[in-house]
């Protein structure tokens, strides 16, 4: 029972993960109808950012994951104006965008390998919490806690923020229908740079969290958050805040039970088998309303 308990977790920590990542992931498709591959980058470097914090600056945890947080966001909003933003003046559609972001992606990628000299790096143990909080019939790492805490803070906080709130209901009119938000008084401009910055955001507090869980910061981290991320948003519903996180959970934890009960090579399998299901049989996914972050 132990062990099942312990695994339950770890599926809940690792699920938390891929529905933080898939939140960003999301709303940047429902709000500017953007499949953005390079989503994963900012995960990459955001990490990367943070670590050199620490290192060069001699910064705290909490701080390190400020700095990602922010650099992810801003990297954001650079990949949208530079890339995304002269597509949407000229119209070009969902295919010329996603051209663009694959070739961010690779970009992205390939200066985050310069910067990491293609090696894999991890915080310094003195900078984060290590140890576990021992409850007598099972042990949880602090890390893990503070994951699924993130998840639930930023999950709600976005949720609340797009259905309680002025910017909320701009953002969902711009996901519906930009030009007629505009016509409307709505700040089309702003609301796109907002929705980049909390996507980028919430990609790199998913990069800097994952990559100190796992002493595993590279330019190669957000490539498998990025599959991972996609798959709750297809199968939760990319409209809704709340089935992506509950989407990523249950993947996380099956993930975890497959490689713990029958093998640990199928567990990505079971990803692309559960993608592609969804895809075939409910392209929406299990809440997905149609409409831009319903509740």
């Amino acid at each position: 029972m132990q062990l099942f308990l312990e695994q339950l977790v770890n599926g809940i920590a690792l699920g938390s993960l891929y529905g933080l990542f898939g939140i960003g992931f999301g709303l940047v498709f429902a709000t500017l109808g953007i499949l953005n591959t390079a989503h994963g980058a900012y995960a990459s470097w955001a990490a990367i950012i943070g670590y050199f914090a620490v290192v060069w600056y001699d910064v705290s945890f909490p701080v390190a994951i400020a700095v990602g947080v922010i650099g992810g966001g801003v990297l954001a909003i650079l990949v949208d104006q530079i890339g995304f933003q002269p597509l949407r003046n000229r119209k070009t559609g969902m295919l010329g965008a996603l051209i663009t972001s694959i070739a961010f992606l690779i970009i992205l990628d390939s200066l985050a390998g310069m910067a990491t000299n293609h090696q894999s790096w991890a915080f310094p143990s003195r900078t984060y919490p290590r140890g576990m909080l021992d409850l007598g019939f099972m042990r949880i790492p602090y890390m893990q806690l503070i994951i699924i805490g993130a998840m639930v803070f930023c999950a709600a906080g976005i949720y609340l923020l797009i259905q309680k709130t002025r910017i909320g209901a701009a953002m969902r009119a711009v996901g519906w229908n930009a030009e007629a938000a505009s016509l409307g008084g709505v700040n089309a401009r702003m609301v796109i740079l907002l929705t980049a910055f909390l996507a980028g955001a919430t990609s790199g507090l998913a990069g800097v969290l994952g990559g100190a869980a796992t002493s595993n910061i590279s330019y190669m981290l957000g490539e498998g958050l990025l599959l991972k991320g996609f798959a709750a948003v297809v199968v939760g519903g990319y409209d809704d805040v709340r089935g992506t996180v509950l989407a990523g959970i249950l993947l996380g934890i099956c993930e975890v039970f497959i490689a713990q009960y029958l093998s640990t090579t199928f567990r990505d399998g079971f990803t692309y088998i559960l993608l592609l299901t969804f895809l075939v049989m409910r392209p929406r996914g299990i809440f997905g309303s149609g409409n831009f972050m319903r509740a």
